[in-house]
């Protein structure tokens, strides 16, 4: 046995693998994957992969870029870690700068934690207990939208809407008002934008108008809704949700743990309807996917609600090991310096441009429904049948099968339920974007006839 097979033989008979079937695993090993640069993932035989999911939706300026890997070792030579209770450190206190320059109007507190998880407890949190320190105790109701999705702790399953992270958890989660995503392919009121008028807003109007008084926040992903199926709604539906949240005197949480740092087009996409939220969730792109790190932001209101006696119980009992590692941001920092040294933003939006017409020329394969693109994010949703819009279930062979093609035309893909997406690092280069485009279209026409 060489010393490869060995470890691969260990993970399967100690490792657990996330959102996986380990039972069809021991069938088909894991991709062994050794070493990553740029754009590419390289495997224990040598072959190479474009990364065109940016590693579950991380990578923004590619694998193991210099200036990220130099800010890691600089800062693990100086101070690797402490706790963030009571004490603080250059890397933490810029960093929380930063994002408050950044962060759409407002938004002028940083509250660091682990993971997009983590940073959307803490906002449940927050906002849960702000209502309670104003004297409005009452407010400890939350609305969300099906098919959207915000981690796997109970907060944020408990928030979210996609069945299949929810079905065996369902006794520890706590009941929410959901409503109907703006789902424009599967529109709940039956129209069509931009003639409809964002009518599947209305949702969201009545369930404020009959339950305000006792909801604390309105919780949502702006623009995109990943895990739902890399759902695109209009901006105008953001800026009518949060248009209602402020009538109503309730809380708009913005999740852009997977939209944030350029994802679509804009640092955050909040940005493109102009809507400044109660609190801004982040993770993913803020170390690059580097290191892991996540941040909360919020206002100065609800900070200040926080204050007081320290036994009069307004003080935020919340807290990770890792808060505001510096380690983690330090990387953070150097990655938003390349954000300003490189021309990130403008570059995302030249070649956005590039990948939204690349996408489109596939929308007449068979099987393709629909077709959705935003910043650097592109999908198509398969269907049985495209007069019905029947969907493909997610466990049709197709889907593997598209994995597997990807594979072996040296892509990276990991189709989600019934949709089969582009999730591509903000570096990505025009040449290297016709390479991948050339290469998808291999995949689907290979696979789908």
């Amino acid at each position: 046995m060489t010393e490869r097979e060995g470890w691969v033989r260990k993970d399967l008979r100690h490792g657990w693998h996330p959102y996986t079937q380990m039972s069809v695993l021991a069938e088909e090993p894991p991709l062994r994957i050794e070493r990553a640069e740029g754009l590419f993932l390289f495997d224990t035989d040598g072959n190479r992969y474009y990364d065109a999911i940016s590693s579950w939706w991380c990578v923004v300026h590619g694998h193991g870029h210099p200036r990220i890997r130099e800010a890691a070792a600089r800062q693990m030579g100086r101070l690797d870690h402490v706790l963030f209770a009571g004490v603080t450190h250059e890397p933490a206190a810029r960093l929380a700068g930063r994002l408050a320059d950044l962060a759409p109007e407002g938004l002028s507190r940083v509250f660091f934690s682990d993971n997009g998880s983590t940073a959307v407890e803490v906002a449940l949190k927050m906002s849960l207990q702000y209502w309670r320190n104003v004297g409005r105790e009452e407010k400890t109701e939350f609305l969300c939208l099906d098919r959207g999705y915000h981690g796997d702790t109970t907060g944020c399953m408990s928030v979210s809407g996609v069945e299949a992270f929810l079905r065996s958890f369902r006794p520890i989660l706590f009941p929410v008002r959901r409503v109907p995503a703006p789902y424009c392919y599967r529109c709940p009121e039956g129209g069509t934008y931009p003639g409809c008028g964002t009518a599947c807003a209305r949702a969201v109007r009545e369930a404020l108008k009959e339950g305000s008084g006792r909801i604390a926040a309105v919780i949502l992903e702006p623009l995109l809704m990943a895990a739902g199926g890399m759902l695109v709604y209009p901006p105008a539906y953001l800026a009518e949700v949060a248009r209602l949240a402020r009538a109503h005197g309730v809380h708009l949480i913005a999740d852009e743990v997977a939209t944030g740092f350029g994802r679509t087009g804009t640092m955050f996409a909040c940005g493109q309807a102009g809507v400044s939220p109660d609190f801004l969730c982040l993770s993913k792109g803020l170390t690059s996917g580097t290191i892991p790190l996540a941040a909360t932001l919020t206002t100065s209101g609800v900070f200040d609600a926080f204050l007081g006696d320290p036994d009069g119980g307004k003080t935020f009992y919340h807290g990770h090991t890792y808060t505001a590692n510096p380690t983690g941001c330090a990387v953070a920092l150097a990655s938003l310096d390349l954000f300003e040294e490189n021309g990130v933003l403008e570059h995302v939006g030249r070649v956005a441009t590039r990948l939204g017409e690349g996408v489109r020329a596939f929308s007449d394969l068979p099987a393709v429904g629909d077709v959705r693109h935003l910043g650097m994010v592109a999908a198509l949703e398969l269907v049985r049948d495209r007069d019905t819009r029947e969907p493909l279930p997610g466990n049709a062979s197709v889907f593997a099968a598209v994995r597997r093609e990807g594979l072996r035309r040296g892509l990276f893909l990991r189709p989600l339920g019934n949709v089969v997406y582009l999730f591509l690092p903000q570096c990505t280069t025009d040449a290297e974007l016709d390479d991948i485009l050339s290469r998808f279209g291999d995949v689907l026409r290979r696979v789908l006839g």
